[in-house]
């Protein structure tokens, strides 16, 4: 019997669930899983995971606090409730946001970084099996250096350049996760035109960081995200992680077709790249000469922050059906 394509692409790169909704991940069964303010809204905004939102609104209550800290705190709450529920699904990593609004703030983000996974060991849950996600923005990857040196491992999302990569690498970040889709995004509405598979500007990007980390021997690793389509995958199939949203590991486990690796060791040890180190003056001017990456990064930290924003008001109000929560056992 023939291999599905999820199934053959797991062989040789580590399958990621893009999604708050642990039904998807009881089905397709990856190693690790990610969320993201977004994904976290859309998921709490569902009767079936209310009950997690009421949990933590009625602990963070019985605390004592009010006001802005105690939405501050009922947020985290939700944040570290939806993880621990997933933990509870993948044998690997959750990857937990920062709040996107602290993306330009070094010390915040690290403080923030710290508190959440005192949450997860005080649920009993090793920081190896925790991975904060935080822009990447020059701040959020020097915080990311800083937790590093603490054994708190770091996912930097929101990158959309060579830069960016370059820079997280230098600083032994674990894990980073260029924004395939989105690069994509921008390039068809600046060109008209429409990219497939190796001619994507996203999959280029991508293979692009991935030898370069392999050619200079660099530990960080690389998580192809936000895919548009079912060719990018399998543009990248041979990377080190791909996050993948339910939709297309639907599609990936209905075909039967051949999966190859495309990003291999000895494309990345023959590839021309030469070593480089940015200071911050040289990351924030390349960054800056990236019209594409400079906007996608801004608009991603907008719309994450925008999110929390929703989350918060949600909170406030309490408009949330009540569940049983004996219900969901």
């Amino acid at each position: 019997m023939s291999m599905n394509q999820l199934d053959q692409l797991k062989q040789f790169t580590t399958v990621v669930a893009d999604t708050g909704d642990f039904e998807s991940m009881k089905t397709y069964q990856p190693q690790d899983a990610t969320t993201n303010p977004s994904l976290i809204l859309q998921a709490a905004a569902k009767p079936e995971y209310s009950h997690l939102v009421k949990q933590a609104v009625t602990e963070m209550k019985a605390t004592g606090i009010t006001g802005p800290t105690l939405t501050e705190a009922t947020l985290d709450r939700i944040l570290i409730l939806f993880g621990l529920e997933i933990l509870k699904i993948v044998p690997g990593r959750v990857s937990t946001e920062v709040d996107a609004r602290l993306s330009f703030d070094t010390a915040a983000t690290v403080a923030k970084a710290r508190q959440l996974i005192a949450a997860y060991e005080k649920e009993g849950h090793s920081r190896e099996r925790i991975l904060i996600k935080i822009a990447s923005t020059w701040e959020g990857i020097k915080a990311a250096e800083l937790l590093s040196k603490d054994g708190i491992h770091c996912n930097l999302t929101l990158l959309f350049s060579f830069a960016q990569a370059v820079a997280c690498a230098e600083a032994g970040v674990r894990l980073i996760s260029p924004f395939v889709g989105r690069i994509l995004d921008w390039h068809k509405k600046e060109t008209g035109k429409d990219f497939q598979g190796d001619e994507d500007p996203g999959v280029i990007s991508v293979r692009s960081i991935y030898n370069y980390y392999k050619k200079f021997g660099y530990k960080t690793q690389v998580m192809g995200a936000s895919f548009r389509n079912k060719g990018e995958i399998l543009a990248l199939a041979g990377c080190d992680l791909l996050t993948i949203s339910p939709g297309l590991l639907a599609e990936l486990q209905a075909s039967d077709d051949a999966v190859v690796p495309r990003l291999t060791q000895a494309e990345a040890a023959a590839s021309g790249h030469v070593k480089i180190s940015l200071t911050e003056s040289a990351f924030r001017y390349l960054l800056n000469e990236d019209a594409m990456a400079t906007e996608k990064t801004a608009q991603g930290i907008r719309a994450f922050s925008a999110d929390i924003v929703k989350l918060e008001k949600l909170i406030e109000s309490h408009k949330f059906p009540i569940i049983d929560p004996s219900r969901h056992v």
